[in-house]
């Protein structure tokens, strides 16, 4: 189990969403493994040129920006949260560069996405790892969603996304409610996430809760203790009447009745105050103990 977030996390969280944060901005681009994408990043930088731990940011279905080109509240408090910690962030926009919207339907754009975007994961690893603000090995991989789902398959020893040559790997990985654990997933060819096969030395951390139908807890819930039972570093937080983002600022309840399950269920997306005050220490927490 996730040991209890500190009061220290608790101050973390308070001042990350009440203080300006002294960083520089900038958009860059790298490539993706893919061999044909040249990825768009959001680079954060705290001030000093001192080499820092850094994280990178992968979005969920929905894409990066919403319907007016604005990026999602969820990633910008993630960054901010991160950056007053000092961490250099990286949020990776899979879905521009390809021309695609969002890919939360079931399709060919979706089975791209989970193809091609563990790749996209390890450009933003090399790009990170070859500047001289960065500590080469003290880089993590967080991801919500389909996001979340990626970072699992990222970290996969199968990986398809991990470079042969690869000298360095993310030291540790964040995932809120991962898709990949549901067993529409599993034993894809471009996923490769059996629960009785998946396994990794990436430290990974799983929050998701409890009244997820859309990436729901219960697969998620015996995925990862089957991991655990085979040595895993793995673990997993569960919130009790929590939905799928949860952790994103003042988002209403909202059902997607245009992502209606195969089992009849429709989606419900909101934030929950509990779950996403207890998240935020938590995972900078966890991150603290692995990148520092």
């Amino acid at each position: 189990m996730s040991r209890p977030w500190s009061i220290v996390g608790l101050v973390w969280f308070m001042f990350a969403i009440a203080v300006p944060v002294a960083a520089a901005e900038a958009i860059v681009n790298f490539p993706s493994l893919d061999g044909a994408t040249d990825l768009i990043g959001h680079l954060t930088r705290p001030e000093g040129d001192a080499p820092r731990p850094a994280v990178v940011l992968m979005h969920g279905c929905s894409g990066l920006n919403d319907k007016k080109g604005r990026m999602f509240g969820l990633y910008r408090a993630w960054a901010r949260a991160l950056a007053v910690q000092g961490y250099v962030t990286l949020i990776v926009d899979s879905a521009t560069p390809r021309g695609l919207g969002q890919t939360c339907s079931r399709g060919p754009d979706a089975r791209r996405m989970w193809r091609d975007r563990p790749k996209d994961a390890y450009g933003a690893l090399g790009y990170l790892q070859g500047q001289p603000f960065v500590k080469p090995d003290r880089i993590a991989l967080m991801g919500w969603s389909q996001g979340g789902g990626v970072a699992l398959l990222s970290i996969n020893d199968k990986s398809i996304g991990r470079p042969a040559a690869l000298v360095q790997d993310f030291a540790v990985a964040v995932s809120f409610y991962p898709g990949v654990c549901a067993d529409i997933y599993q034993s894809r060819p471009y996923t490769n996430v059996e629960p009785d096969s998946w396994t990794t030395r990436v430290p990974l951390l799983v929050l998701i809760g409890e009244a997820d139908v859309w990436t729901p807890f219960k697969p998620c819930d015996a995925f990862i203790a089957a991991a655990r039972a085979r040595g895993n570093p793995v673990e997993l937080k569960s919130y009790p009447g929590a939905v799928h983002a949860f952790d994103a600022p003042n988002l209403p309840r909202t059902e997607l009745p245009q992502y209606q399950m195969h089992d009849g269920s429709i989606p419900v997306i909101g934030t929950d105050s509990e779950a996403r005050k207890d998240a935020f220490p938590r995972v900078l927490d966890y991150l603290k103990q692995h990148l520092e």
